[in-house]
Formats: C-alpha cells, sequence, structure tokens
C-alpha cells in the first residue's frame, strides 16, 4: 500500500511539471519579439586586397550596408566614383574606400600619384644582399649606406650613412606587396621616395661606389649621425709616419752616437806621507 503512494505522488508530480514547463514555452513562444531596425547606407568597399599603383575595377568594389552611425567620413556611396582611380595607400580587404587613399580622378593608376608632393621617386638596382634578402618590400623604411672613395685612394674607402628613415615605394619588377605565401623575394630594382637633396646624394652614391640598404623599425624615427668608417679605424690601426726609403745609388750617414769611454784601472800607493796613483797596464 505505501509503494502504491508513493508510485502515484511520483506521476502526479511527473505530470504536473509537464503541464507547467509546455505551459511556459508556450507562452515564451507566443511573446512577440522587438526588433530594432538600425539605418543603414551602401558605401563602397575593396573587394580584395589592393596595393599601391592598383587600378580600381568594377571587380576590385563591393557594396555592403554601413550603419549610419559609425560611418566613415567622406565614404564613397557610389561605384562610379572610385572605379578607374588609382591607390596611393595599401588596402585591405572589406576596408571602406577613402580620398585619402585614392588618387585624383584624372591622376590615373601607376607609381606617378602615389608621389607625395616635393618628394621624387628614384630607383636603384640592387641584388639579393644589397635589398636584404628581399624582405625590403613597397612600404618599409630604411637606411641607405654608401662605400666611396673621395680621392680614388684604398686607404681613403669610406663607408657611411648618407639617407635615414626612407620609405621603400616598389620592390622589384612588380609593385605587389604579398609574395607567393607571404614569402620575400629577392628584388633587382628598389624605388625609394626621397626629396630632390636626397635624390642627388643617392644617385652619386650608387653611380661612383656602392650601397647597402639598412631595413629598419618603422616606428623608430631617430636619424642618428655618424662620421663614417675607414678601413684603418676598422682594424683599429692608427696613422704613423712613413719612414724614408733609401733609393739605389744613395747613401745616407747616420748621425754619430757617442761612444762611452773607459777608464783605466788604478792602484793607489802609500809611502809615508805620500800618496800616489799608478795606473795598471793589461798585459
Amino acid at each position: 500500500m505505501a509503494r502504491m503512494r508513493v508510485f502515484l505522488v511520483l506521476v502526479l508530480a511527473i505530470g504536473a511539471g509537464s503541464v507547467f514547463a509546455f505551459a511556459t514555452y508556450n507562452y515564451v513562444k507566443n511573446i512577440p519579439a522587438n526588433v530594432v531596425s538600425i539605418p543603414t547606407q551602401p558605401v563602397m568597399v575593396a573587394a580584395a586586397d589592393l596595393d599601391i599603383g592598383a587600378e580600381i575595377t568594377a571587380e576590385n568594389v563591393r557594396t555592403i550596408n554601413w550603419p549610419k552611425n559609425s560611418l566613415p567620413k567622406f565614404a564613397f556611396t557610389e561605384p562610379k566614383d572610385v572605379i578607374g582611380r588609382g591607390i596611393i595607400m595599401p588596402m585591405i580587404e572589406n576596408e571602406p574606400f577613402l580620398p585619402m587613399k585614392l588618387a585624383g580622378k584624372d591622376g590615373g593608376a601607376g607609381l606617378t600619384p602615389a608621389i607625395p608632393p616635393g618628394l621624387r621617386a628614384v630607383s636603384v638596382k640592387v641584388n639579393e644582399v644589397i635589398g636584404v634578402a628581399g624582405y625590403v618590400l613597397p612600404g618599409t623604411h630604411v637606411d641607405v649606406v654608401a662605400t666611396v672613395s673621395p680621392t680614388m685612394n684604398q686607404a681613403d674607402m669610406t663607408t657611411k650613412v648618407i639617407l635615414t628613415n626612407v620609405e621603400v615605394l616598389a620592390a622589384g619588377t612588380k609593385i605587389e606587396r604579398t609574395t607567393d605565401k607571404d614569402k620575400p623575394m629577392p628584388v633587382t630594382v628598389v624605388t625609394m621616395l626621397v626629396d630632390p637633396e636626397q635624390a642627388e646624394r643617392l644617385t652619386l652614391a650608387s653611380t661612383e661606389g656602392k650601397i647597402q640598404l639598412a631595413l629598419r623599425n618603422p616606428l623608430d624615427r631617430l636619424t642618428p649621425v655618424t662620421k663614417g668608417i675607414k678601413p684603418a679605424a676598422l682594424l683599429g690601426a692608427t696613422a704613423t709616419t712613413p719612414r724614408p726609403v733609401a733609393r739605389a745609388g744613395s747613401f745616407s750617414v747616420a748621425a754619430a752616437r757617442p761612444t762611452a769611454v773607459v777608464e783605466p784601472t788604478t792602484v793607489e800607493i802609500i809611502r809615508g806621507d805620500k800618496r800616489a796613483r799608478e795606473v795598471v797596464r793589461e798585459q
């Protein structure tokens, strides 16, 4: 009898719980959902990564609805406003097109619109070593180290940093920043952004001597001034006065050195109140 009562209580509890759960489910399901609509506006974004000098085509443009409350300033809303213009700053996928990243409508594509006013693009030939094993890519910053002799004498050969914190505009025969699987590749030509005076120094150094590129951290803004170094200073040698070399048929008179005088050996002889010294001669 006791077991029957326990069983009936368990059945009633399960039934009441099921009814309560079903009623709660129906109540929550029938609650109307409050949908909040955020006002949006179409914005033109990049459909793929774009590098400096690239020309924007219809395949490079994508339209997305951007919330108006966070709309980028001066963002383009029509494809016709960006198609055909050149890229002057690298862009990544889904990044909105902004005027600061695009060349003028009549500027075209390529490197020309990417050159800021007052600067020049100068290209120099490099190899894998000079190009820092292919790590010199567009957008990186380098120092230019030149090795040249002002007198064409090997002893006067000097190595010195002639340009600091120079931005690389292009590397190699193409201006794509990335390579296959993000691996660096050797470059043959490096194009740098310099002012006219720096262009003169870079051209003279690459023509009359040898140059080496030193890759630097773009966040490092310091421009240390170096004195340069010569081969003698590199080996720790000091300047010495060369000794005259005797030529054939010539005679040099050496300065006479004073000879030491050898005193003779003497013996003192005492005879009463008289003293005398006698020189002992060697036989």
